[in-house]
């Protein structure tokens, strides 16, 4: 004789099983305004919340410098330059044209130019489509602000 919870414990047990299955991710979706072929993938449910959002023209620029930060500008990594965002904060770049996204580490401080709010470096700029264009507009969204020691493994001399 089957025992009356065996069918109630038999489906629990299934629940709690699948509840432990690693997450899938979500489904590619068409971009908004895009042709039917177009797709873009949709934020994953375990990304980042952003601390803040900013709305504003992105551009970028590729010529060897030094940063702001002290380290040589690379146009090949995901970098940026921002007015007054700390050093080292990590920020998530969205083309408003295409919805396109990088995530870049700002290193460098600007851009000077009126209605800007950040320069991308060429790497940057091209995953998310604006080379042609050159200047874009974005949603940059803080994910997470870094407070770094201008340079903390410099030694300090005493004086005798």
């Amino acid at each position: 004789m089957i025992h009356p919870l065996l069918p109630i414990l038999s489906v629990l047990c299934v629940f709690w099983i699948s509840g432990c299955a690693a997450p899938r991710q979500l489904v590619t979706d068409p971009a908004p305004g895009g042709k039917a072929g177009d797709t873009q993938q949709l934020p994953s449910l375990y990304a980042p919340k952003p601390v803040s959002v900013l709305n504003g023209k992105a551009s970028f620029y590729g010529k060897p410098q030094k940063t702001a930060s002290g380290e040589r500008f690379d146009p090949k990594k995901l970098t940026a330059a921002h007015k007054t965002l700390p050093m080292h904060s990590v920020v998530r770049v969205v083309n408003l044209r295409n919805w396109k996204s990088v995530i870049v580490r700002i290193n460098d401080r600007g851009p000077y130019i009126r209605g800007r709010i950040i320069d991308l470096s060429t790497a940057a700029a091209e995953k998310i489509d604006m080379i042609d264009s050159g200047v874009a507009p974005v949603k940059v969204e803080v994910l997470k602000k870094i407070e770094v020691m201008a340079k903390p493994n410099r030694k300090v001399r005493r004086a005798e």
